[in-house]
């Protein structure tokens, strides 16, 4: 097995990874970046306003990076904006 190294950018800070950790396929390196990106970003969330990116950058055993995801927070308040009615949700 190959191993990847996972790094973590939230929009500040780039934390490399000096560890790694073996993937066997494509399919793994994009499970654990999925799995990461949230384990990250909850820990950050409001700390740093309304909006925000976390991405993590995967890197293989040649220093090449193979794989970016990106997780993005958004939050918009609303002042004066009625409630849609019930009718309007028509999830049938």
């Amino acid at each position: 097995m190959a191993r990847y190294f996972f790094d973590f950018h939230d929009g500040q800070t780039l934390r490399r990874d000096a560890e790694g950790g073996e993937c066997d396929c494509p399919d793994a390196i994009r499970a654990e970046a999925m799995n990461a990106l949230p384990q990250m970003a909850k820990d950050v969330i409001p700390k740093d306003g309304d909006r925000q990116a976390f991405t993590v950058l995967v890197r293989d055993e040649k220093d090449v990076t193979v794989y970016t995801a990106t997780l993005t927070f958004a939050a918009l308040w609303l002042s004066d904006v009625p409630i849609p009615k019930q009718d309007v949700f028509d999830l049938g």
